[in-house]
């Protein structure tokens, strides 16, 4: 086959049911393009091997994972094994539509964009658990990212493979996609796509990730903009508490030496304790974070472990 021009990377975990529609949706929206389908199987626990066997075509990757990895683990082992021009990327509960990909393609192709981006114009989720919390989430990180898209949350989008493949994936930052597609120096548009109720299914999403999505902010927020100038935070953070450390001292020196007795202040030891150790928590995540980057990248280690590859007849 020759190489494609694009390449559907799908992931998917205890999907069992969806496997057959999702798989006759996707041939019939691209059976007019040259495509391959990789569908990365994340540690499923159903049928969801055998259905992809079942039906795939002879242009289908499966990618079968010894354990469940993580959906952002997931898709960097898709598209570190595209072939394609470009690389189209959707969750496989049949939410996101397969119809919408060569629309999609066509106005990369047309307008030179190196990512078209989906927003779900008329979404089928629930509002308190779902809609919601996205849109707090959305406000935030477009906000403090500045990067202004309107949905992070759609995973349907097309890529440019230079730029996907050079993204960096780790971690659970799928959600911050985006911000690293314009940290590669991205042009990027969004396009109105369509989005259905789940049938079939449990979602895997819920409030819990708020927490996680609100960590992983900060993470992104420090290498948008402090990467390659760390000092300049850390920097800005010491010399702040040093200087809340000076006055402390000086008034309680100032006190001492007026007779006072200094000796007992347990909340001016609790304020520094939490506020030494907010610093340390924030800042050795951090740390880690780039010692793991460093860790996989410079011995260009992958954060997952593929058991099989199936290829569709």
């Amino acid at each position: 086959m020759t190489k494609p021009l694009i390449s559907v990377v799908i992931t998917v975990y205890n999907e069992e049911e969806n496997i057959k529609p999702l798989l006759d949706a996707t041939y019939e929206a691209l059976q007019y393009i040259n495509y391959e389908v990789i569908l990365i199987e994340d540690g499923a626990t159903d049928g969801t091997v055998a259905e992809v066997k079942k039906y795939a075509n002879n242009r289908t990757k499966l990618i079968i994972f010894n354990k469940n990895y993580g959906q952002t683990t997931a898709l960097a082992a898709g598209i570190d094994l595209a072939q394609g021009e470009y690389i189209a990327t959707m969750d496989g509960d049949l939410q996101n539509d397969p119809s919408d990909i060569p629309s999609m393609l066509q106005k990369a192709i047309d307008e030179d964009w190196d990512v078209v981006a989906g927003r779900r114009a008329n979404r089928q989720d629930g509002f308190v658990l779902r809609k919601f919390p996205s849109k707090i989430a959305n406000y935030i990180i477009r906000h403090s990212t500045k990067v202004y898209l309107n949905d992070y949350g759609c995973s349907l989008r097309v890529y440019k493979a230079q730029i996907a493949q050079n993204m960096g994936l780790y971690g659970e930052l799928h959600r911050f996609i985006p911000v690293l597609a314009k940290q590669e120096g991205a042009s990027m548009t969004e396009v109105d796509v369509k989005h259905h109720p789940r049938i079939h299914g449990t979602s895997k999403y819920g409030l819990s990730r708020t927490f996680k999505v609100m960590a992983d902010l900060i993470l992104m927020l420090f290498f948008q903009k402090y990467f390659q100038r760390p000092i300049h935070i850390f920097g800005t953070l010491g010399l702040f508490s040093f200087m809340i450390g000076v006055l402390i001292n000086f008034y309680l020196l100032v006190e001492k030496l007026m007779g006072g007795d200094i000796w007992g202040r347990p909340i001016l030891l609790l304020g520094f304790i939490f506020l030494l150790g907010g610093i340390q928590l924030i800042t050795t995540g951090i740390i880690a974070e780039i010692i793991i980057r460093t860790y996989f990248e410079s011995q260009d280690k992958k954060t997952y472990k593929i058991k099989s590859v199936y290829q569709g007849e």
